[in-house]
Formats: C-alpha cells, structure tokens, sequence
C-alpha cells in the first residue's frame, strides 16, 4: 500500500506522517517514509536528524545509481521506520518534483518498492502542480492533513481536484480527511456535506503534538517517558487501522474554487445565514 499525504504548508503533515508510520509499525507492517520537500525534514522526529537525502548522494556518485546502496539512502527510524529523504534543487532553482521522481527509479532499482508493506509519501505543502503532484502517481490513497480554517479547507479543495485529475488515469483514491490540533469541526463538516469524503481522524488542540515536532520525538517516543501522552497515539492508530483495512476511498466531487470560495467565506461572514444558504450551496455542488 502506497499513501500520499497532502495539505496546506504548516498544517502538520510531518508530525501527522510521522506518527502515522509508527502506528502502522506497531501493528506489524513493514513501513517506509518517504519525505518529499527539498527542505528534507520530514523524518526528523522519526531519526532526531536531518538525514541526507537521495539527491545528494546521487550528486556524490556522479549520478551512477549502480554504485548506491540501500544503506547510503535508506535509514532507521523510531519503531522501526525506515526514512528517506528526496531532498530538493537549491532554493529557487530546479524542479523539486523532477527530485521525487528520481528517488522512486532510485528505490526501485534497489528494490526498495517490493520490502516494505506501506510506503508514504510526506508531500510539501499545497502545491498541486505537475512536479508535487508526482507522488499521487504511485500512491493507492491519497491523505488529506487539514485544520478547522478557512485557508487549510480552501488548499485540501485545490489538492482534492489533483487527486481527482491524477485518478484519470491511475489507481488512486481520497482515503479520506485528517483534522489536526483543532478546537472545532464544525467548517470540516460543513465541507464535507458539500465535498462528501470520509472524516479519518480529528485531533483535538493538543499543545505536545506542535512539541513533538520541536523534540524531533514521535508522539508514541514521548509517551514512553510520559504516559498521560498514550492517549494522543491513539488517534495515530484508530487511522493506522482503517487503512489497514484497505477503504475503498473515493474519487472526490468537481466544485470550482469560487464555489468553495463562497461556502467557506459565508460560514464566518454570515453565521446566522449559514446553515441554511451552505445547505442550499452544499445541494448545488452535489447535484453538479
């Protein structure tokens, strides 16, 4: 199984990737995380270091992948995790999708693809273009790491049009919606009663997830020195489990930005208003 996790930049899909790996470890897969921003820090709370990535190692081979090993790319993180990091061109320059693409020939010549029961992809921010948008052509699923706001909601519409764009043509699916740090989920639903897609998980505010990142420690490390924190990985593991079982996802609904626009600007501008006129635009969108 092949997952692509998205979102708004910010939103935590680092911290919420990170955990997920490790949830899926503890329940006996074989799991490999693959961080794809050229800031290279995706795995950070899984290893407590920037790794280096596989682009740099290629430029010290002189780009001979005959003479990389799994171990020169491929390392072990908290339970078990291995890591890899795409890395990225220098700022401003290069294509950092063109990066992603040649880590997955690098892992497929080492046979990386054929080890490990799950593989995902932690995708930098909301970028939908061609580049960033290449790891939604290997994935099964594609996650969605969102907030309860206006411009996190607004970035998963843009990123729900790519996965229905990219399922065209290849065997993808929206497994669903990950709310993260959240106090409410009353925008969340008020989206998904006009773009129907599952509700995987809704973290609530938790301050020592935001921490978690900042100690380079997985929520499941932290709780070993504090067990009042086992709670939060439940969370990571009611996800873990349902893709485990294999969802049938979805390919989610057209609705253009301006409609989404309107729904969401109207929830906060006309609060009074806005359960009956998102009805009526949550009705438009769905017959459309």
């Amino acid at each position: 199984m092949k997952i692509a996790v998205y979102g708004k930049g910010g939103i935590g899909k680092s911290t919420t990737s990170c955990n997920i790996s490790v949830a899926l470890a503890k329940r006996g897969k074989k799991v490999l995380q693959i961080g794809c921003d050229p800031k290279h820090d995706s795995t950070f709370t899984l290893t407590g270091f920037l790794i280096p990535t596989i682009i740099d190692t290629l430029q010290e081979k002189d780009y001979h992948y005959e003479d990389v090993w799994p171990e020169d790319v491929i390392y072990r993180g908290y339970g078990g995790v291995d890591c890899v990091e795409a890395g990225g061109p220098p700022a401003g320059a290069g294509c950092g999708g063109y990066v992603v693409g040649e880590t997955v020939k690098l892992l497929k010549e080492l046979n990386a693809f054929d080890e490990y029961d799950v593989i995902l992809f932690d995708v930098l921010g909301d970028v939908v273009c061609g580049g960033f948008a290449a790891p939604l052509n290997y994935a099964d699923y594609c996650i969605i790491v969102t907030d309860n706001g206006f411009d996190s909601l607004f970035a998963a519409n843009r990123i729900a049009a790519s996965i229905r764009e990219k399922a065209r043509t290849h065997n993808l699916r929206l497994a669903g919606l990950i709310g993260n740090r959240t106090l409410k989920r009353d925008l969340i639903e008020q989206y998904v009663k006009s773009i129907p897609m599952p509700i995987l998980e809704v973290l609530p505010m938790i301050e020592d997830i935001r921490v978690s990142r900042v100690k380079g420690k997985t929520l499941f490390e932290m709780s070993e020195e504090d067990s009042s924190l086992k709670y939060i990985c439940n969370y990571y593991l009611n996800i873990a489990d349902q893709l485990i079982s294999l969802p049938e996802g979805l390919i989610p609904k057209e609705a253009n930005d301006r409609e989404i626009f309107t729904l969401l600007s109207d929830f906060y501008l006309s609060p009074s208003l806005s359960s009956v006129s998102n009805n009526k635009e949550a009705e438009k969108l769905l017959i459309s």
